[in-house]
């Protein structure tokens, strides 16, 4: 590993922290649900250390192997519920938001399955992952040490 965040700017990792925890404690969204889009926006990054993580917590919350393995051809599969794939959809345009600026069509499709506050905090959510992505990958974050915890 190239450096630790939270020994070297220990205030900074405690602002993405804070935003972690208001993602996982306060956004009212299903544990499940927020474990599938870190997981989806992780594989689009590269972002071995979160795949890893994300992976085992949703294993130890519940999550099926099946939906795990699909879940890179979420598309292809029934697998997942309409709210899940309208969530997964925003995931993959608000990681790479280069490729169609959050297309009119992905919101439309999310608003169909989520509130306003909720789309808030989905969001939040996704962009979480997306910044604890990059300081991962940037500062070498080892993957396979992180031991799962249940949420909840």
């Amino acid at each position: 590993m190239r450096l630790e965040l939270a020994k070297v700017s220990p205030a900074a990792y405690h602002a993405m922290l804070g935003l972690e925890g208001f993602v996982t404690k306060s956004s009212k969204l299903e544990v499940s649900l927020l474990e599938l889009v870190k997981i989806r926006a992780s594989q689009i990054n590269g972002c071995a250390f979160s795949i890893d993580m994300h992976s085992k917590d949703a294993r130890v919350n519940g999550e099926t192997e099946q939906r795990l393995y699909a879940l890179s051809a979420w598309r292809e599969t029934t697998f997942f519920t309409n709210r899940e794939r309208a969530a997964l959809a925003s995931a993959e345009a608000l990681t790479l938001i280069t490729e169609g600026h959050a297309s009119d069509e992905v919101y439309d499709e999310v608003r169909k399955e989520f509130g306003e506050k909720e789309l808030v905090n989905l969001s939040l959510a996704i962009i979480t992952i997306n910044g604890w992505n990059r300081l991962a990958i940037g500062f070498r974050k080892i993957p396979g040490e992180y031991q799962p915890h249940k949420i909840g």
